[in-house]
């Protein structure tokens, strides 16, 4: 069984998270930090908005059951591509729409995705497009965190929406 990674920034990590744990064909989903400048960034440094890096997931997945396309496809259902550095509430560039490829396939596909989903949305598509370079993990107590916390304020108000949404839509991916 020959395994893919996918990275993937959508606003708040804990959205994607939860969301890409119930597609089928999806092995672990990791919350992270990607695309910045600080070396081994916390946090509450990464809140700040000073090192650059976006908050993301890093997917691990099998081809054979769910594509990347799929993937991207949930993707930019699941979030606003068009919002600069914003998802909701959640405002500054650590929140902003990016896809982090790890091949030069990927690259293709998610151009082709994203000039699909040009046409889609009523407003231009922000989301970035990049090789992946250094990633970081982010803090044991962000790991699952909407599955350990879905009666907190802001996975209750939030992710749980997010999730439902994406359940109606994507019914053939659940696991």
């Amino acid at each position: 069984m020959t395994m893919e990674m996918a990275t993937l920034g959508g606003g708040c990590f804990w959205c994607l998270e939860a969301i890409y744990q119930e597609v089928n064909g999806v092995q672990h989903v990791e919350s992270g930090y990607t695309g910045g400048h600080v070396n081994n960034p916390t946090y509450e440094q990464v809140c700040h908005g000073t090192t650059g890096h976006a908050e993301v997931v890093c997917l691990t997945f099998d081809p054979n059951i769910v594509t990347y396309r799929t993937i991207l496809e949930i993707f930019f259902t699941i979030h606003d591509p068009t919002t600069l550095n914003q998802q909701g509430n959640d405002v500054g560039t650590q929140y902003r729409s990016a896809i982090y490829f790890h091949s030069e396939q990927q690259k293709k596909v998610a151009k082709q995705v994203m000039a699909e989903m040009a046409n889609v949305w009523d407003a231009p598509i922000v989301t970035t497009l990049s090789a992946i370079e250094k990633y970081y993990k982010a803090e044991d107590h962000h790991q699952n965190y909407f599955r350990s916390h879905p009666l907190q304020g802001y996975c209750a108000f939030v992710v749980s929406p997010k999730l439902a949404k994406f359940r109606a839509m994507f019914l053939h991916c659940l696991k």
